[in-house]
Protein backbone atom coordinates (compact mmCIF):
# COMPACT_ATOMS: atom_id res chain seq x y z
CA UNK A 1 0.00 0.00 0.00
CA UNK A 2 1.60 3.33 -1.37
CA UNK A 3 1.60 6.03 1.06
CA UNK A 4 0.42 8.50 -1.63
CA UNK A 5 -2.32 6.74 -3.23
CA UNK A 6 -4.05 8.06 -6.68
CA UNK A 7 -7.90 8.38 -6.78
CA UNK A 8 -10.38 7.97 -9.10
CA UNK A 9 -10.84 10.95 -11.55
CA UNK A 10 -14.20 11.43 -10.43
CA UNK A 11 -13.34 11.69 -6.94
CA UNK A 12 -12.38 14.99 -5.47
CA UNK A 13 -12.34 16.84 -2.06
CA UNK A 14 -15.60 17.60 -0.45
CA UNK A 15 -17.12 21.33 -0.85
CA UNK A 16 -19.17 21.44 1.67
CA UNK A 17 -16.22 20.77 4.44
CA UNK A 18 -13.47 23.01 2.26
CA UNK A 19 -15.66 26.25 2.55
CA UNK A 20 -17.14 25.61 5.78
CA UNK A 21 -13.17 24.79 7.60
CA UNK A 22 -12.16 28.34 5.32
CA UNK A 23 -15.17 30.02 6.88
CA UNK A 24 -14.14 29.04 10.15
CA UNK A 25 -10.50 29.72 10.18
CA UNK A 26 -11.10 33.38 8.76
CA UNK A 27 -14.19 33.83 10.92
CA UNK A 28 -11.46 32.81 13.83
CA UNK A 29 -8.69 34.84 12.99
CA UNK A 30 -11.05 37.67 13.04
CA UNK A 31 -12.69 37.06 16.53
CA UNK A 32 -9.35 36.53 18.01
CA UNK A 33 -7.93 39.72 16.69
CA UNK A 34 -10.76 41.44 18.34
CA UNK A 35 -10.80 39.60 21.41
CA UNK A 36 -7.39 39.29 22.07
CA UNK A 37 -5.82 42.99 21.00
CA UNK A 38 -6.92 44.21 24.44
CA UNK A 39 -5.00 41.93 26.62
CA UNK A 40 -1.94 42.00 23.84
CA UNK A 41 -0.99 45.39 24.73
CA UNK A 42 -1.39 44.94 28.34
CA UNK A 43 0.43 42.02 28.58
CA UNK A 44 3.02 41.99 25.79
CA UNK A 45 2.84 45.91 24.00
CA UNK A 46 1.34 44.37 20.82
CA UNK A 47 -2.47 44.26 20.11
CA UNK A 48 -1.90 41.71 17.68
CA UNK A 49 0.55 39.46 19.40
CA UNK A 50 -2.08 36.53 20.12
CA UNK A 51 -3.17 36.78 16.64
CA UNK A 52 0.69 36.59 15.14
CA UNK A 53 1.05 33.64 17.39
CA UNK A 54 -2.13 31.53 16.36
CA UNK A 55 -0.79 32.59 12.13
CA UNK A 56 2.79 31.67 12.92
CA UNK A 57 2.13 28.37 14.81
CA UNK A 58 -1.47 27.60 14.46
CA UNK A 59 -2.41 28.00 11.28
CA UNK A 60 1.20 27.41 9.45
CA UNK A 61 1.21 23.89 10.87
CA UNK A 62 -2.39 23.57 10.36
CA UNK A 63 -2.08 24.02 6.74
CA UNK A 64 0.63 21.86 6.92
CA UNK A 65 -1.43 18.84 8.58
CA UNK A 66 -4.12 19.48 6.20
CA UNK A 67 -2.17 19.06 3.30
CA UNK A 68 -0.58 15.90 4.54
CA UNK A 69 -3.90 14.60 5.69
CA UNK A 70 -4.97 15.26 2.11
CA UNK A 71 -2.51 13.65 0.15
CA UNK A 72 -1.21 10.87 2.47
CA UNK A 73 -3.68 7.84 1.76
CA UNK A 74 -5.64 7.03 5.19
CA UNK A 75 -5.52 3.72 5.06
CA UNK A 76 -1.66 4.28 6.19
CA UNK A 77 -2.42 5.63 9.77
CA UNK A 78 -4.19 2.11 9.79
CA UNK A 79 -0.33 0.63 10.77
CA UNK A 80 1.11 3.31 12.74
CA UNK A 81 -2.26 3.37 15.34
CA UNK A 82 -0.17 1.53 18.15
CA UNK A 83 2.91 3.60 17.74
CA UNK A 84 1.36 7.29 17.51
CA UNK A 85 -1.07 6.51 20.55
CA UNK A 86 2.47 5.07 22.51
CA UNK A 87 4.47 7.80 21.35
CA UNK A 88 1.16 10.45 22.50
CA UNK A 89 0.39 8.52 25.64
CA UNK A 90 4.81 9.28 26.79
CA UNK A 91 4.06 13.02 25.48
CA UNK A 92 1.30 13.03 27.76
CA UNK A 93 3.72 12.09 30.41
CA UNK A 94 6.56 14.25 29.95
CA UNK A 95 4.12 17.06 31.53
CA UNK A 96 4.90 15.71 34.95
CA UNK A 97 8.96 15.93 34.31
CA UNK A 98 10.86 19.11 33.96
CA UNK A 99 9.43 19.49 30.36
CA UNK A 100 6.33 20.38 31.64
CA UNK A 101 4.81 24.08 31.82
CA UNK A 102 2.67 24.59 34.67
CA UNK A 103 -0.05 27.13 34.02
CA UNK A 104 -3.59 28.41 35.95
CA UNK A 105 -2.63 25.34 38.20
CA UNK A 106 -2.57 22.69 35.59
CA UNK A 107 0.23 21.26 34.07
CA UNK A 108 -1.05 20.53 30.29
CA UNK A 109 2.14 21.59 28.35
CA UNK A 110 5.44 20.40 27.04
CA UNK A 111 8.19 22.92 26.10
CA UNK A 112 11.07 21.24 24.27
CA UNK A 113 13.46 24.14 23.25
CA UNK A 114 11.71 27.32 21.99
CA UNK A 115 8.47 25.04 20.91
CA UNK A 116 5.88 24.40 23.28
CA UNK A 117 2.59 22.13 22.84
CA UNK A 118 -0.16 20.45 24.71
CA UNK A 119 -0.08 16.17 24.16
CA UNK A 120 -3.82 16.12 25.06
CA UNK A 121 -4.88 18.00 22.03
CA UNK A 122 -2.82 15.53 19.88
CA UNK A 123 -4.72 12.60 21.69
CA UNK A 124 -7.91 13.59 20.44
CA UNK A 125 -6.30 12.45 16.75
CA UNK A 126 -4.56 9.54 17.92
CA UNK A 127 -7.00 8.17 20.00
CA UNK A 128 -9.59 8.30 17.36
CA UNK A 129 -6.90 6.45 14.76
CA UNK A 130 -5.97 3.81 17.11
CA UNK A 131 -9.95 2.99 17.97
CA UNK A 132 -10.80 2.84 13.88
CA UNK A 133 -7.48 0.71 13.28
CA UNK A 134 -8.07 -1.65 16.20
CA UNK A 135 -11.93 -1.95 15.78
CA UNK A 136 -11.64 -1.76 11.87
CA UNK A 137 -9.84 -5.34 11.93
CA UNK A 138 -12.01 -7.78 13.38
CA UNK A 139 -15.57 -7.22 14.18
CA UNK A 140 -15.41 -10.08 16.34
CA UNK A 141 -13.81 -7.65 18.62
CA UNK A 142 -16.45 -5.72 18.72
CA UNK A 143 -18.74 -8.37 19.88
CA UNK A 144 -16.44 -10.06 22.36
CA UNK A 145 -15.54 -9.34 25.89
CA UNK A 146 -12.10 -10.46 26.46
CA UNK A 147 -11.07 -9.29 23.06
CA UNK A 148 -13.01 -5.45 22.53
CA UNK A 149 -14.36 -4.52 25.69
CA UNK A 150 -11.60 -5.06 28.37
CA UNK A 151 -8.84 -4.04 26.34
CA UNK A 152 -10.66 -1.00 25.52
CA UNK A 153 -11.56 -0.73 29.25
CA UNK A 154 -7.58 -0.91 30.08
CA UNK A 155 -6.74 2.07 27.44
CA UNK A 156 -9.67 4.02 27.80
CA UNK A 157 -8.65 4.11 32.01
CA UNK A 158 -4.64 4.70 31.01
CA UNK A 159 -5.51 7.48 29.11
CA UNK A 160 -8.15 9.25 30.82
CA UNK A 161 -6.18 9.06 34.92
CA UNK A 162 -2.87 10.70 32.96
CA UNK A 163 -5.61 13.22 32.47
CA UNK A 164 -7.28 13.66 35.26
CA UNK A 165 -3.56 14.07 37.11
CA UNK A 166 -3.19 17.19 34.97
CA UNK A 167 -5.74 17.75 35.83
CA UNK A 168 -7.69 17.99 32.09
CA UNK A 169 -11.30 16.55 33.02
CA UNK A 170 -13.31 17.89 30.19
CA UNK A 171 -10.45 16.12 27.23
CA UNK A 172 -10.95 12.96 29.56
CA UNK A 173 -14.92 13.13 29.42
CA UNK A 174 -15.00 14.38 25.64
CA UNK A 175 -12.55 11.38 25.07
CA UNK A 176 -14.35 8.79 26.68
CA UNK A 177 -17.81 9.54 25.53
CA UNK A 178 -16.09 9.44 21.74
CA UNK A 179 -14.40 6.21 22.53
CA UNK A 180 -17.53 4.62 23.69
CA UNK A 181 -19.87 5.70 20.92
CA UNK A 182 -17.26 4.90 18.05
CA UNK A 183 -17.02 1.28 20.15
CA UNK A 184 -20.79 1.07 20.21
CA UNK A 185 -21.10 1.92 16.14
CA UNK A 186 -18.18 -0.65 15.19
CA UNK A 187 -21.57 -3.34 16.54
CA UNK A 188 -20.46 -3.67 20.27
CA UNK A 189 -23.52 -4.95 22.80
CA UNK A 190 -25.86 -2.06 24.21
CA UNK A 191 -24.87 -3.96 27.48
CA UNK A 192 -21.24 -3.04 27.33
CA UNK A 193 -21.71 0.67 26.43
CA UNK A 194 -24.19 0.64 29.48
CA UNK A 195 -22.12 -0.98 32.07
CA UNK A 196 -18.83 1.49 30.72
CA UNK A 197 -20.89 4.67 31.07
CA UNK A 198 -21.64 3.24 34.95
CA UNK A 199 -18.44 2.91 35.43
CA UNK A 200 -17.22 6.13 33.99
CA UNK A 201 -20.04 8.02 35.30
CA UNK A 202 -19.41 6.55 39.04
CA UNK A 203 -15.30 7.25 38.76
CA UNK A 204 -15.93 10.75 37.46
CA UNK A 205 -18.70 11.60 40.10
CA UNK A 206 -16.32 10.63 42.69
CA UNK A 207 -13.49 12.55 41.65
CA UNK A 208 -15.63 15.24 41.32
CA UNK A 209 -17.13 14.53 44.48
CA UNK A 210 -13.40 14.74 46.07
CA UNK A 211 -12.14 17.31 44.10
CA UNK A 212 -12.72 20.80 46.05
CA UNK A 213 -12.71 23.33 42.53
CA UNK A 214 -14.91 20.61 40.87
CA UNK A 215 -17.27 20.29 43.29
CA UNK A 216 -17.58 23.91 43.49
CA UNK A 217 -17.38 24.19 39.73
CA UNK A 218 -20.93 21.86 39.87
CA UNK A 219 -22.39 24.03 42.95
CA UNK A 220 -21.91 27.02 40.92
CA UNK A 221 -24.00 25.87 38.03
CA UNK A 222 -26.83 24.56 40.74
CA UNK A 223 -26.97 27.77 42.37
CA UNK A 224 -25.31 30.52 40.18
CA UNK A 225 -26.41 33.51 41.78
CA UNK A 226 -24.22 32.48 44.80
CA UNK A 227 -20.57 33.64 45.58
CA UNK A 228 -20.98 36.33 42.28
CA UNK A 229 -18.05 37.58 43.02
CA UNK A 230 -16.33 34.12 43.15
CA UNK A 231 -16.62 30.70 41.65
CA UNK A 232 -20.35 32.26 39.90
CA UNK A 233 -18.04 35.42 38.76
CA UNK A 234 -17.41 34.13 35.21
CA UNK A 235 -20.36 32.19 34.20
CA UNK A 236 -22.90 35.02 35.07
CA UNK A 237 -20.38 37.83 33.25
CA UNK A 238 -20.31 35.68 30.59
CA UNK A 239 -24.43 35.53 30.30
CA UNK A 240 -24.43 39.53 30.90
CA UNK A 241 -22.02 40.31 28.01
CA UNK A 242 -24.24 37.65 25.73
CA UNK A 243 -27.45 39.30 26.47
CA UNK A 244 -26.01 42.96 25.90
CA UNK A 245 -25.10 41.67 22.51
CA UNK A 246 -29.17 41.55 21.62
CA UNK A 247 -29.98 40.70 18.08
CA UNK A 248 -27.17 42.66 16.35
CA UNK A 249 -24.35 43.01 18.67
CA UNK A 250 -22.56 45.60 20.22
CA UNK A 251 -20.20 45.62 16.74
CA UNK A 252 -16.98 44.17 15.75
CA UNK A 253 -13.87 45.17 18.90
CA UNK A 254 -16.76 46.65 20.41
CA UNK A 255 -16.89 44.11 22.92
CA UNK A 256 -16.73 45.78 26.53
CA UNK A 257 -16.55 42.02 28.81
CA UNK A 258 -13.72 41.10 27.33
CA UNK A 259 -11.57 44.68 28.57
CA UNK A 260 -12.89 44.37 31.96
CA UNK A 261 -14.79 41.31 33.04
CA UNK A 262 -14.71 38.17 31.21
CA UNK A 263 -11.68 35.75 32.08
CA UNK A 264 -10.29 33.55 28.84
CA UNK A 265 -11.61 36.13 26.33
CA UNK A 266 -9.25 34.41 23.72
CA UNK A 267 -9.58 30.94 24.93
CA UNK A 268 -12.93 29.12 26.69
CA UNK A 269 -14.64 31.97 26.47
CA UNK A 270 -14.58 33.41 22.95
CA UNK A 271 -17.77 32.60 22.28
CA UNK A 272 -19.24 34.95 25.06
CA UNK A 273 -17.18 37.81 23.06
CA UNK A 274 -18.77 37.08 19.74
CA UNK A 275 -22.08 36.89 21.00
CA UNK A 276 -21.72 39.88 22.38
CA UNK A 277 -19.79 41.92 19.40
CA UNK A 278 -21.96 39.97 16.61
CA UNK A 279 -25.44 39.34 18.62
CA UNK A 280 -27.62 36.39 17.71
CA UNK A 281 -27.67 36.43 14.71
CA UNK A 282 -23.50 36.28 14.08
CA UNK A 283 -23.46 33.33 17.22
CA UNK A 284 -26.38 31.63 15.30
CA UNK A 285 -24.57 31.54 11.50
CA UNK A 286 -21.23 30.58 13.67
CA UNK A 287 -23.53 27.49 15.23
CA UNK A 288 -24.89 26.49 11.75
CA UNK A 289 -21.67 26.59 9.82
CA UNK A 290 -20.50 23.90 13.02
CA UNK A 291 -23.53 21.73 12.19
CA UNK A 292 -23.10 21.83 8.49
CA UNK A 293 -19.55 20.70 8.93
CA UNK A 294 -20.22 17.90 11.48
CA UNK A 295 -23.72 16.78 9.64
CA UNK A 296 -21.52 16.31 6.37
CA UNK A 297 -18.76 14.63 8.17
CA UNK A 298 -21.60 12.00 9.56
CA UNK A 299 -22.97 11.74 6.10
CA UNK A 300 -19.73 10.77 4.49
CA UNK A 301 -19.44 7.78 6.59
CA UNK A 302 -22.04 6.31 4.92
CA UNK A 303 -19.76 6.35 1.76
CA UNK A 304 -16.68 5.72 3.34
CA UNK A 305 -15.11 2.90 1.24
CA UNK A 306 -13.91 0.85 4.41
CA UNK A 307 -15.04 0.59 7.78
CA UNK A 308 -11.65 1.89 9.21
CA UNK A 309 -12.75 5.21 7.09
CA UNK A 310 -16.44 4.92 8.67
CA UNK A 311 -15.12 4.94 12.05
CA UNK A 312 -12.48 7.61 11.49
CA UNK A 313 -15.05 9.82 10.32
CA UNK A 314 -16.89 9.03 13.14
CA UNK A 315 -14.67 9.52 15.71
CA UNK A 316 -13.63 12.61 14.09
CA UNK A 317 -17.10 14.29 13.65
CA UNK A 318 -17.67 13.33 17.52
CA UNK A 319 -14.50 15.60 18.61
CA UNK A 320 -15.39 18.63 17.04
CA UNK A 321 -19.49 18.72 17.19
CA UNK A 322 -19.20 17.50 21.13
CA UNK A 323 -16.36 19.92 21.82
CA UNK A 324 -17.99 22.86 20.47
CA UNK A 325 -21.10 21.75 22.40
CA UNK A 326 -19.47 21.68 25.55
CA UNK A 327 -18.17 24.81 24.70
CA UNK A 328 -21.23 26.72 23.78
CA UNK A 329 -23.17 24.75 26.57
CA UNK A 330 -20.80 26.16 29.64
CA UNK A 331 -20.16 29.47 29.12
CA UNK A 332 -24.32 29.83 28.31
CA UNK A 333 -25.08 28.26 31.65
CA UNK A 334 -26.79 24.75 30.25
CA UNK A 335 -23.98 22.83 31.71
CA UNK A 336 -20.96 23.85 34.37
CA UNK A 337 -18.61 25.65 33.53
CA UNK A 338 -15.48 23.92 32.19
CA UNK A 339 -12.76 24.54 30.35
CA UNK A 340 -12.97 23.59 26.33
CA UNK A 341 -11.69 25.89 23.60
CA UNK A 342 -14.02 26.72 20.82
CA UNK A 343 -12.46 24.06 17.61
CA UNK A 344 -11.27 26.31 14.79
CA UNK A 345 -12.05 29.33 17.08
CA UNK A 346 -10.53 29.95 20.47
CA UNK A 347 -6.63 30.75 20.54
CA UNK A 348 -4.25 27.75 20.88
CA UNK A 349 -2.18 26.88 18.06
CA UNK A 350 -1.79 23.24 18.93
CA UNK A 351 -5.25 22.81 19.20
CA UNK A 352 -6.27 24.62 15.23
CA UNK A 353 -3.19 22.58 14.22
CA UNK A 354 -4.70 19.21 15.23
CA UNK A 355 -8.49 19.99 14.32
CA UNK A 356 -6.81 21.13 10.56
CA UNK A 357 -4.66 17.95 10.62
CA UNK A 358 -8.02 15.87 11.19
CA UNK A 359 -10.17 17.87 8.21
CA UNK A 360 -7.44 16.69 6.22
CA UNK A 361 -7.23 13.26 6.82
CA UNK A 362 -11.34 14.02 6.72
CA UNK A 363 -10.64 14.94 3.33
CA UNK A 364 -8.88 12.28 1.95
CA UNK A 365 -11.41 9.46 2.81
CA UNK A 366 -13.68 11.96 0.97
CA UNK A 367 -11.89 11.89 -1.68
CA UNK A 368 -11.55 7.79 -2.18
CA UNK A 369 -15.62 7.45 -1.29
Amino acid sequence: MGLFRKVRRRSRADHIIIYSLIFLVIFGLAMLASASSHIGKLRFNDSYYYLKHQLLYGLTLGIIGFFLGSKIYYRVYEKIAVIFLLINIILLLLVFTPLGITAGGAERWVKIGPVSFQPGEFLKLSLVIYLAAWLGRQRSRSSSFIKGFLPLLIVLTVVIAILLKQPSTTTALLLMVTALIIYFVSGARLSFIIGAFLIGAIALGSIIYFSPYRWERIQTFLNPETNIQTTGYHINQALIAIGSGGLLGRGYGQSTAKVRYLPEPIGDSIFVVIAEELGFVGAFVLIGVFVLLVTRIFLLTKKAPDRFGQLLLTGFALIIGLQVFINIAAVSGAIPLTGAPLPFISFGGTALAVFLTMAGIINNIAKHS
